[in-house]
């Protein structure tokens, strides 16, 4: 039997996560990358898309860490950062702001809780090209590339349903074109002027995912620049329709290449809380 790991599942839009707070377990946890390939397994562990480590810190009202399946640390993650928010909201006394900022390898990003909707500000995008000619297997694919948070490469596709996400995706996320850091590869359906069908094969995960948030900022704003999604006022809002079947809701502003003021909203939830028994003794 292992050290005893107090910890929390959640899940945002079919992304699961499992939470651990770091000040109360300091002495417990010697490697998070290890800790994470152990408790994300879906056979020998709890069974998740990222672990989410909580800890203070001095610019934001709490920082959040995440550690993908295969122990790499990521940046950021949208759906992540949800969860995170919904879980800090009610142990915050006397917060005279409605905003939460939450410290991320990304930046300080702000968050609003409402009951189980959760409505993030996330980092402004960057790193935008467009058109980019694709050589796999012999077979020519039109992509595009933006840095929503993470890396995530769109293509835009007829059916999504038949779309082989996990050996299609696993190729170009590996492609030398994104080399050394690898890209996230969102397939992109546009149904019409408010709503696209999104299929996510997740970096560091290694197969397709129910959702992912980064990947609806991207396939949202990529789908603006292709496809000239609608306006209304001053923003656009966009419908992400996830695998899992829960909508995601992604509002920004755009200045010719440049956009600003990007939300991502959805549900989020506790599912249950446990001891994991890490390692051995």
């Amino acid at each position: 039997m292992g050290s005893k790991i107090e910890f929390t599942k959640m899940v945002a839009s079919g992304n699961d996560f499992v939470i651990v707070e770091f000040e109360n377990q300091k002495s417990k946890i010697k490697n998070f990358g290890s800790l994470a390939k152990e408790i994300c397994s879906r056979k020998y562990g709890i069974g998740a898309d990222g672990l989410l480590v909580i800890e203070k810190s001095r610019v934001a009202d709490f920082k959040m860490h995440v550690f993908n399946p295969d122990g790499s640390e990521a940046e950021m993650c949208g759906n992540g950062l949800r969860c995170v928010a919904l879980f800090e909201k009610s142990k915050i006394k006397n917060q005279k702001s409605k905003i939460l900022k939450i410290e991320t390898k990304a930046g300080i990003l702000e968050a609003i809780v409402n009951k189980d909707a959760v409505k993030v500000k996330m980092a402004e995008p960057k790193d935008l090209r467009m058109n980019i000619n694709l050589n796999v297997g012999g077979e020519k694919y039109l992509v595009h590339f933006i840095n929503t948070g993470v890396p995530h490469t769109v293509l835009f596709v007829k059916e999504i349903k038949n779309v082989d996400v996990n050996g299609l995706g696993r190729i170009i996320r590996f492609h030398h074109e994104f080399l050394p850091r690898g890209t996230n590869v969102d397939f992109v359906e546009v149904r019409d002027k408010g709503n696209i069908f999104l299929r996510t094969y997740e970096r560091g995960v290694e197969e397709e995912t129910l959702a992912c948030g980064t990947g609806a900022v991207a396939a949202s704003i990529i789908s603006n620049v292709k496809k000239q999604i609608s306006a209304v006022g001053k923003f656009f809002k966009i419908n992400v329709h996830t695998e899992s079947g829960e909508i995601l809701r992604v509002h920004f502003e755009r200045e010719k290449d440049k956009f600003k003021n990007v939300w991502l909203e959805g549900k989020a939830r506790i599912v249950f809380k446990g001891v994991y028994y890490y390692g051995k003794e």
